[in-house]
């Protein structure tokens, strides 16, 4: 579905590599904790530095910067990344994204359209109670001047803020602002806001980017506290997050503008824009809100065989080579045992082969229970009428 939505905008799927030099992340920023504490680096056999990929857009800017595909340059992609963080519900150390960067083009618009991808994406999933969040960093001199004025302002009250907050005001003031502790929660709500730092081009910019998710009726927040996890960030920030989720990790999915990246990475000026939206969250997400269904039952058929295993063996190849999706017990069970696994497998009958049936050429059809009423009255056919007569029975 995510394929359907993003092509249909024009973008191509780029697969990058797993693991990639370390600089390439280092350019993410060292302040940035996934720089400093979460990343999973080591030695190759060549002595090189390498490292898991803590995310993927740096991998795929390194990638334009490499081959200079014709701009604007549209990707999508998906797949795994890695960090070494205190695993917890939402939070893995291995979790899985599906996401986009365009590079080549600084309009307002696009920021907008960009955010309406993701939001149509999650809005075909069914999901109604995820809400959309933005802000603007400014530009590079707004975002200096303004980690400027936070250093000062908590600074004047240390002892206010929690351990963790002060080591990390030491790093980046800016990152203060993310904490989710009670303890700094006072000092966090009265900080300086960014927007009082904008350059008239950053408050321009973002007014247009306003202005289009107006346009296209999506509602947002603003929030000037927002200042996303990388320090790459300029300009447009936004996050998606899941209401229904009780979690503290309750952000499916974020991004934002970047220009001065593909710079970082030995390429020309290139503006950029992008998201990652969360796989496994945006699944806890589903099954918050329920919109999904039970899970189909994963077969129809249960094969029971009390003859030695090759009636089964045979008799379940059969059925799903005609599309009827079956299993069957191993190691020459009792009928008990095997019957107790039929019941747990969740299908709709079971096919039993006993000494009789085996003679007659024929099987017994017993349906089980929870699976059509309490009607357990069984049946038997000859072998022969068997397929035709589940497809007749199962929903196609």
């Amino acid at each position: 579905m995510f394929a359907e939505v993003v092509e249909s905008a024009g973008f191509g799927q780029i697969i990058p590599p797993m693991f990639e030099d370390l600089g390439v992340f280092l350019r993410l920023g060292e302040a940035t904790d996934i720089v400093t504490k979460e990343m999973y680096d080591f030695e190759d056999k060549g002595g090189r530095r390498v490292a898991l990929r803590p995310e993927m857009t740096a991998g795929v800017v390194r990638a334009f910067v490499q081959h200079r595909p014709l701009l604007p340059w549209k990707a999508w992609y998906a797949g795994p990344n890695f960090r070494y963080e205190k695993a917890q519900q939402g939070r893995y150390r291995q979790f899985d994204q599906v996401g986009v960067e365009v590079l080549g083009v600084d309009d307002p618009h696009l920021d907008a359209e960009v955010i309406s991808l993701a939001w149509d994406f999650y809005g075909r999933l069914g999901l109604r109670q995820v809400r959309l969040v933005v802000n603007s960093l400014g530009e590079p001199q707004d975002r200096s001047r303004y980690v400027d004025a936070l250093r000062v302002y908590f600074s004047q009250d240390l002892a206010a803020l929690s351990p963790e907050s002060r080591q990390t005001l030491e790093r980046n003031p800016l990152r203060v602002l993310d904490s989710k502790r009670e303890q700094d929660a006072p000092l966090v709500a009265a900080a300086p806001v960014i927007s009082d730092f904008y350059s008239a081009d950053a408050a321009e910019h973002f007014a247009r980017v306003l202005a289009g998710l107006d346009h296209l009726a999506i509602p947002y927040e603003v929030r000037p506290s927002l200042v996303r996890g990388l320090d790459y960030y300029r300009k447009t920030t936004f996050e998606f997050i899941g209401a229904a989720l009780e979690s503290s990790q309750n952000a499916v999915g974020g991004g934002g503008r970047y220009d001065g990246l593909v710079e970082d990475l030995g390429g020309p000026s290139t503006p950029g824009i992008g998201f990652a939206l969360g796989v496994d969250r945006t699944l806890l997400e589903c099954d918050a809100e329920g919109v999904f269904g039970a899970p189909a039952n994963p077969v129809s058929v249960f094969v029971v065989d009390v003859t030695g295993g090759a009636e089964a063996l045979t008799l379940t190849h059969d059925l799903r080579a005609a599309g009827i999706a079956s299993d069957r017990a191993y190691e020459g069970r009792s009928m008990k045992s095997q019957m107790k696994a039929a019941d747990r497998s969740g299908a709709t009958f079971a096919i039993i082969i006993g000494g009789d049936e085996l003679a007659s050429g024929a099987v017994t059809v017993r349906p089980l229970a929870g699976q059509v009423g309490d009607d357990r009255t069984q049946s038997t056919i000859p072998r022969t009428e068997l397929i035709p007569m589940l497809k007749r029975v199962l929903p196609s």
